[in-house]
């Protein structure tokens, strides 16, 4: 559900010091609605993150959810109204406890006025084949590779409507193959889910990155300080000392900041991806 909170526009200069409502969902959704598709891909994708002021991707619990307060809902709602597809990851499906994904009652006639389709789709990535029954039972798209254990029960289940198969070029889609994240963008643009939302977790956004298929990151910075080993919004897989997990992205990624919101001690930015 939305949570009722105001917002102050800190960036940029021109709006700055405006305060949005908390009834103003309008305002909110004019400050994000319809970026252009890139001709590459057909879609346009929107990485949504959340991390505490010490880097951290999750709370002490290992989830983000208990990073996020009123602030970070009111404008995931708004971010998923706008989008045609939710595409995570499936160690995300798990630890976050997704079922279906849903558009906050109060934004839905919003959402219809822009031409978006009625049902906010998901699309769950998953190099194994292993979901959730949860999110298979609301009807998910599943992206998965040829070599994935579950491809034929998949297969079985879903039919090809709500299946991806994407093999990264020129590899081997053996059981230990990875997705290829850049088709599946491709593949989801093709069923006319351009608008694409990627909830992470940091593996797939930082594989995403790395593939250059990042159009914009939207990064809510929670005042908390977490510590320890937690994982950032870029590192994927266990936090583990350094040379095992995945490595940095191949060359620093420039980002250009569009506009930065305040909610109480949170702060929400939008950038560009360079």
């Amino acid at each position: 559900m939305t949570q009722a909170v105001s917002l102050e526009v800190l960036v940029p200069g021109v709006l700055a010091g405006t305060v949005l409502a908390e009834d103003d969902d309008e305002a909110l959704l004019a400050l994000f609605d319809d970026p252009a598709v890139r001709p590459a891909t057909g879609a346009h994708v929107r990485a949504v993150m959340v991390a505490s002021l010490d880097g951290a991707a999750t709370g002490p619990d290992g989830r983000s959810g208990s990073l996020a307060d009123a602030a970070d809902h009111r404008v995931f709602g708004a971010l998923r109204a706008l989008a045609d597809v939710v595409l995570v990851g499936a160690g995300t499906v798990r630890t976050e406890g997704y079922g279906d994904v849903q558009v906050p009652p109060r934004l839905r006639a919003a959402r219809a006025a822009r031409g978006r389709a009625e049902r906010l789709e998901m699309a769950v990535v998953t190099a194994t084949g292993a979901v959730p029954e949860a999110v298979l039972d609301a009807g998910a798209i599943v992206v998965t590779a040829s070599g994935a254990p579950a491809l034929a029960a998949l297969r079985d289940r879903l039919g090809d409507d709500r299946l991806i198969v994407a093999d990264p070029p020129g590899r081997d889609a053996g059981p230990a193959g990875r997705v290829d994240v850049a088709g599946a963008v491709r593949a989801l643009a093709a069923r006319g889910l351009t608008r694409i939302h990627a909830e992470g977790g940091p593996h797939l956004l930082q594989e995403l990155l790395a593939v250059g298929a990042v159009d914009e990151l939207c990064l809510t910075l929670a005042p908390q300080l977490v510590g320890g080993l937690a994982r950032r919004p870029l590192v994927g897989g266990d936090p583990t000392p350094p040379g095992r997990g995945l490595a940095p992205l191949a060359g620093t990624t420039r980002l250009e900041l569009l506009h930065l919101l305040r909610g109480g001690d949170t702060l929400l930015g939008r950038w560009r991806v360079a």
